[in-house]
């Protein structure tokens, strides 16, 4: 069975998606920059697929598996020091 995203909100903090399983993720959107910084309507204007969510106008893209393993932004860089 394929896990898919049904529906996505958001909070003044988080992102809530809904799964075809009939599961809520709450995903801080700390962990994704570019929809942390994006306006309400940019982070509205998204495509579902089987696999995950997009943002063309953000070019953004969340998988499902990423989400449900816990991933972040995985090309977001630390600015901490080596």
């Amino acid at each position: 069975m394929t896990i898919s995203a049904k529906n996505i909100r958001f909070d003044e903090y988080n992102m809530w998606v809904e799964l075809s399983d009939a599961r809520t993720l709450g995903v801080p959107l700390a962990w994704f920059p570019k929809l942390m910084h994006a306006s309400p309507d940019e982070r509205n204007d998204y495509e579902l697929s089987r696999r995950g969510i997009h943002w063309d106008s953000l070019d953004e893209d969340i998988s499902i598996e990423g989400l449900l393993a816990g991933r972040g932004d995985v090309t977001f860089k630390s600015h901490s020091a080596a």
